[in-house]
């Protein structure tokens, strides 16, 4: 039995520091559907003044962040979303801004860096003079840092672009800023700035800053305003939330600053791995905390088994096909994690190297 687990699934499986626990334990509380929680508008308040934007609004989870902002901004149904075929919102959402929104996604192709060529979003967009014929398009969206392609940032430069394109179509950019933290530090680029050109952001607070539960909205003032109703429809109003809010705070304060130690250590984990014969990573696309690990052909493994190998030692991974791991490190994982989990892959795919799980 292993001594130690090094959880690398995801940044989402991190638990409350004790400060976080603590605040949420006395957390000022009120009724948030009402409008009351006095925790809940302090984090809005500070995240939307945080993102350049007038006003946020906290939901249960990332995928409703991004719900409720693509059918704010596609409030007639057959609206269409100009989106990334390889992004989160594509894959990952369950089809909900169709299945829930009546919102027709129109994918580009992602490039390796999470991109989209500018000029393949401008001829996705729909002729209006053809309206009769085809779905209105309403909306670009775009995923930051992009999670499909490791974890790469989109620059300012970059968004103000799509921004652009948005604006001569009259047309919004929505950005699905998951982990835009993450990306803000990476690039040393103030987070705002960002997503300057961005009608609305989704952020999670549970992902990178390693809050418990929640994402934050943020937009115009009167865009927050139609979301707080559609939340409400969708049944993620609660009520003492600033329980949960309370936590948000802390990261804010505590878990920001940690973020760099997390690439730091990805990009030293992926070095690693490619010293270890049978293992490949492609070490330029470790922007930020996400790495993808590559299974060479005739390696002797698969993915499966080498996560369940690693999982005899304690280090848990996710597996993505027959040939493709990915791990994700947060603020929980040490420089000793790093190189107990380095000792244990080379164990799993050699058989050299830590033997008994210490």
């Amino acid at each position: 039995m292993a001594t130690r687990t090094v959880d690398l699934r995801s940044d989402t499986v991190t638990k409350p520091t004790e400060a976080m626990r603590t605040a949420m334990a006395n957390a000022d509380v009120d009724d948030d559907v009402l409008g009351h929680d006095p925790t809940c508008f302090r984090l809005e308040t500070e995240m939307a003044k945080i993102m350049g934007k007038e006003a946020a609004l906290f939901v249960p989870s990332g995928t409703m962040a991004n719900l409720i902002s693509v059918l704010v901004h596609c409030d007639i149904r057959g609206s269409e979303v100009i989106l990334g075929d390889n992004s989160h919102i594509h894959i990952y959402e369950n089809g909900g801004i169709a299945t829930i929104g009546g919102v027709h996604p129109r994918t580009v192709r992602n490039n390796e860096d999470g991109t989209m060529d500018i000029d393949l979003i401008e001829a996705a967009i729909r002729n209006p003079n053809l309206e009769l014929i085809y779905p209105t398009t309403r909306l670009i969206c775009l995923e930051n840092t992009h999670g499909n392609s490791g974890g790469r940032c989109l620059s300012v430069e970059y968004t103000e672009r799509v921004g652009e394109v948005a604006k001569k179509h009259g047309l919004k950019l929505h950005i699905d800023g998951a982990r835009i933290f993450n990306a803000s530090v990476a690039l040393g680029v103030p987070v705002d700035r960002l997503v300057q050109a961005a009608d609305s952001v989704s952020v999670c607070l549970s992902k990178g800053l390693g809050a418990p539960v929640g994402s934050v909205i943020v937009g115009s003032s009167s865009f927050i305003a139609k979301a707080r109703r559609l939340r409400k429809t969708l049944g993620g109003g609660m009520r003492q939330v600033g329980i949960l809010c309370a936590a948000a705070l802390v990261a804010l304060q505590d878990i920001v600053g940690e973020l760099e130690s997390d690439h730091k250590k990805a990009r030293t984990l992926a070095d690693g791995l490619n010293q270890i014969k049978g293992l490949r990573v492609d070490t330029s696309s470790v922007e930020t905390n996400i790495v993808y690990i590559e299974i060479k052909e005739g390696s002797g493994t698969t993915a499966a088994k080498l996560s369940k190998d690693l999982e005899n030692y304690g280090v848990l991974l996710m597996p993505l096909g027959s040939s493709k791991i990915r791990v994700v490190f947060h603020h929980q994982i040490s420089d000793s994690d790093v190189q107990y989990a380095l000792s244990c892959f080379q164990q799993a795919v050699n058989g050299v190297g830590n033997e008994n799980g210490n």
